[in-house]
């Protein structure tokens, strides 16, 4: 057995975990807007049942109206909820699995355009970065209201036949609120931080007796003036006796969110440490933060630091990781570039940059490829990109004998790029994914060679698939074409160490960490950029560190909302707020403007593969990023390929 750690069984109270593997709760916008389960919920969380996991978390789901905090959050609140707590249940009873929720309340962290209603706190403190509504403080009656709804909500997951209940206390929800100095400001018998967190333990003992229940903390909140991991243990050890079957840890509030979900630039399992003192009063504990691999999950729980590990974007990213791990095969890796927690925030269904099924609703259409569909048989690919690489893993599941060629003498495309950056250490590890299930599935890969239309018509094959990205985007701007201006993915390319001194012209992401990753070898860096922020087509989560540790740095320069004009020599002519400036042009000029689609093939190389062609990915829709090459990779090629070698 691999990391037999990790798989022997657990007891939370009166439940037993048939592994240490907990699938985490993870808000994933999922559900209606009145909180109830949909179909497309349903079979997300089952996947994970049935993909080995011991335990299925939904989502931190609201006991009262007044708690909601996003617009599709899971809701436990109404009777009308059993229902789709009853089949999220059953699917995870299915396959051997225990069914779990987390109970909670928003708090300040609630904005009323969500719920409709005013939010309320235990003292009126806003909360900036959830919207900055001011909370209106709870009255005492209304607190031991509140301790009834989350009892009465731990009632209904018990009706339903959830096995295992957390009530959220971290994060900066509104008993973390209540723990919290910075957010409880009462002199009354609330002002004693535990006194909430217990009554309302005792309020979901008491409607849901058979069922294990724990909490969710936060080891520190990671603030100035916030609980630190010292006074956290000593409120959390002050519970009465028989509160608790299990603790599960985390860290950090909605002002810290890095501690909440931690960027990928962090040491794998690093809350860890703050685990381990917890197991001391002999409760169970679990830990987040960070544990995508099984090696250190592996050591968290063999090595006593706890007993299980809460994990949310692994499984996320690969619903199989448990078996897969168990049978020691290869996973679809997270590479924590935190999309899944930054797209939360928009509304949309969480998706994933790895996993394109994550975040696809039940009946959502398919992309339409226009042209034939391939012929049985052979299969070319051109581009060994993400986008190519997913293609020509859907067409050899579908039975085609498959040859990829890629021009660059390793697969990776331009991600291959990205990930030789320091702010994005585990991009690596999908394009290795990549390469091992093109290995398993017997993909013959040509590197080194140009897919041009001798060497594709010499193949014969009965389809092509085109995935070789787009070009350069340069602005049409006067000297734009001197030739110390280079566009940032062809500097990327070259040999050598970074330059002392550069100029960045343009602010996506790319730009962002090529930027952060010459000042962080020591380079002086200037920044130009029509726009009003740097990265503003990701999120705060992506860009967060980059961006601090580049408006932080003495010799980092961003002018922003400056419209380069002209290019010189040594200097470049730009339009800003105050008007047009001279900017001293240092080093070279890397230009970073996205790129545009070729959206068909050369003359030369449509002649040779006639109509039975598929574009896929940055080549038709000129989009930079990863997720959005694969998800158009695999829906395209599905449709490509449809039944042909099946």
């Amino acid at each position: 057995m691999n990391h037999p750690a990790l798989f022997e069984p657990l007891t939370l109270g009166p439940v037993e975990l048939g592994n240490r593997i907990v699938c985490a709760p993870m808000e994933r916008n999922y559900c209606t807007a009145d909180g109830e389960l949909t179909d497309s919920y349903l079979r997300y969380l089952e996947a994970r049942a049935e993909g080995g996991a011991a335990l299925i978390f939904s989502e931190a789901a609201y006991v009262r109206a007044d708690g909601k905090g996003r617009p599709r959050q899971m809701g436990v609140a109404e009777e009308r909820h059993i229902p789709g707590l009853a089949a999220m249940a059953e699917a995870a009873h299915r396959h051997g699995a225990k069914s779990g929720v987390e109970l909670n309340h928003g708090g300040r962290t609630v904005q009323r355009r969500v719920s409709g209603l005013p939010p309320v706190a235990p003292s009126p403190v806003p909360c900036a970065p959830a919207g900055g509504d001011m909370p209106r403080a709870l009255g005492r009656e209304e607190i031991h209201d509140l301790v009834e709804a989350y009892g009465a909500a731990a009632g209904r997951c018990r009706d339903a036949g959830v096995d295992v209940l957390s009530v959220h206390a971290a994060h900066g929800y509104l008993v973390h609120q209540f723990l919290s100095p910075l957010t409880n400001l009462r002199s009354d018998e609330f002002g004693e931080p535990a006194r909430f967190l217990a009554l309302v333990m005792e309020a979901v003992r008491d409607a849901a007796p058979d069922l294990a229940v724990g909490i969710r903390i936060s080891a520190f909140e990671g603030v100035p003036g916030g609980l630190d991991a010292e006074r956290t243990f000593e409120l959390i050890g002050s519970l009465p006796a028989g509160a608790l079957d299990f603790i599960d840890v985390s860290a950090g509030n909605y002002e810290a969110p890095q501690w909440m979900v931690q960027p990928g630039e962090w040491h794998p399992g690093l809350l860890a440490e703050h685990a381990a003192p917890y197991r001391r009063p002999g409760l169970p504990v679990g830990v987040a933060g960070r544990i995508t691999v099984p090696d250190v999950a592996h050591d968290i729980v063999a090595g006593g630091k706890a007993d299980f590990v809460s994990m949310a974007r692994a499984l996320h990213a690969d619903p199989q990781w448990p078996r897969r791990v168990l049978d020691g095969a290869s996973f679809r890796p997270c590479i924590a570039c935190n999309l899944c927690i930054d797209s939360l925030h928009g509304g949309a269904p969480v998706p994933c940059t790895v996993n394109p099924d994550a975040g696809l609703l039940i009946g959502e259409p398919p992309r339409r490829t226009p042209g034939l569909r391939a012929r049985a048989g052979s299969v070319v690919v051109i581009g060994g990109g993400p986008a190519g690489m997913e293609a020509a893993r859907v067409a050899a599941e579908h039975g085609q004998k498959v040859h990829l060629i890629e021009r660059e003498q390793r697969l990776g495309g331009q991600f291959l790029l990205a990930a030789g950056l320091g702010c994005n250490p585990e991009y690596r590890r999908i394009i290795d994914w990549y390469a091992e299930e093109l290995d398993r599935l017997n993909v013959i890969v040509s590197t080194g060679v140009e897919g041009d239309a001798d060497r594709v018509a010499g193949l014969r094959p009965g389809g092509v698939v085109i995935a070789t990205g787009g070009g350069a985007r340069v602005p049409d701007v006067e000297g734009a074409d001197r030739p110390h201006v280079i566009d940032i993915r062809e500097w990327l390319r070259r040999p050598g160490e970074p330059p002392e001194r550069c100029t960045v012209w343009g602010a996506d992401q790319a730009a962002m960490a090529v930027a952060d990753h010459i000042a962080a070898q020591g380079g002086e860096v200037q920044i130009i950029t029509a726009r009003e922020a740097l990265a503003p087509e990701v999120g705060p989560r992506a860009r967060m560190l980059a961006e601090t540790r580049l408006t932080e740095n003495s010799k980092v320069r961003i002018l922003l909302r400056h419209r380069v004009q002209r290019i010189e020599t040594d200097h470049m002519v730009a339009d800003g707020p105050a008007g047009r400036i001279s900017v001293p042009a240092l080093g070279p000029v890397l230009v970073s403007h996205g790129v545009i689609p070729a959206k068909t093939p050369p003359a030369s190389l449509a002649d040779a593969i006639g109509e039975r062609f598929c574009v896929v990915g940055e080549a038709v829709n000129g989009e930079t990023s990863m997720r959005a090459a694969i998800r158009d990779a695999r829906s395209a090629a599905e449709a490509f390929f449809g039944d042909a070698g099946r």
